[in-house]
């Protein structure tokens, strides 16, 4: 008997996380993997499918270009019909924006090439709480300029074992990040947002686990003054920190905004 013919189909995905446990699906909770699967589910039917995402994000964390290979048994004969009725059919906070057909050899995770992240904050009075499932609010009043020398620090090739929770004996640490700076938010703008916040962005090949949310919770910390532009220096090369870092910033504020690959 012959096998089957595969098609394969790369998606890229736009969703809110604020309400949700994460990408990957997950028992007993709702997850964006698993709301994605119930409408795939009821849109082609009885058809047999397999979702992979481009990776795995925290719960609450947004994106606004998330990447996710769809392997079929049976060919989608018109794409633009498919996104629509796709569409239609999932929540209001999950959007797909395109689809492709791409061949056996592509691979959502390992062909990436490069990530971007944004982590969104503001600090001193509580912002409106229409603005908590894109952006975090730290209350202290922060050296903004201090942060803005911190996050430099973090840009070229480090030793990050530090900025990963439940590191790894064999884990590679050695990354390079090839951007990390805080501007002041321009991207996305609404009345109930405060009169000004800010943009965390980090770029790299890959990211450990909680990598970004780390490297946050420092550059708050230093923007408290609870620490110095020397102690990020020395978090940075191997064995200079004998604890772990202790605060991971919310996730409410990070948002996956873009993978880039070469097809």
């Amino acid at each position: 008997m012959s096998q089957k013919k595969r098609y394969y189909y790369l998606l890229n995905m736009q969703f809110l996380g604020f309400r949700l446990h994460g990408f990957q699906k997950q028992p007993d909770v709702k997850t964006v993997q698993g709301l994605i699967e119930k409408t795939l589910k009821h849109v082609l039917g009885k058809e047999k499918t397999k979702v992979l995402g481009s990776g795995r994000t925290d719960a609450r964390v947004s994106a606004t270009n998330f990447p996710m290979e769809l392997f079929l048994y049976e060919e989608i004969t018109d794409l633009t019909d498919f996104l629509s009725l796709f569409n239609h059919n999932l929540p209001n906070d999950i959007k797909a924006l395109s689809i492709k057909e791409v061949d056996e050899k592509f691979n959502v995770i390992t062909d990436s090439k490069v990530k971007e992240y944004l982590y969104f904050f503001s600090y001193g009075e509580k912002f409106h709480p229409f603005a908590a499932p894109v952006m975090t609010c730290f209350y202290e009043d922060l050296d903004l300029e201090l942060m803005k020398k911190g996050a430099k620090l973090f840009q070229g090739k480090h030793w990050f074992k530090h900025y990963c929770t439940k590191p790894t004996e064999f884990a590679n640490y050695n990354r390079e990040i090839l951007v990390s700076e805080i501007v002041e938010n321009d991207i996305y703008s609404a009345n109930f947002f405060p009169d000004k916040s800010y943009v965390y962005r980090i770029k790299s090949s890959g990211f450990l686990r909680n990598q970004v949310r780390l490297i946050m919770g420092t550059l708050f910390r230093l923007g408290k003054g609870e620490i110095t532009l020397e102690f990020i220096k020395k978090s940075l090369i191997e064995h200079n920190i004998d604890r772990p870092l202790p605060f991971v910033a919310p996730a409410s504020g990070l948002i996956l905004n873009k993978v880039e690959y070469e097809l």
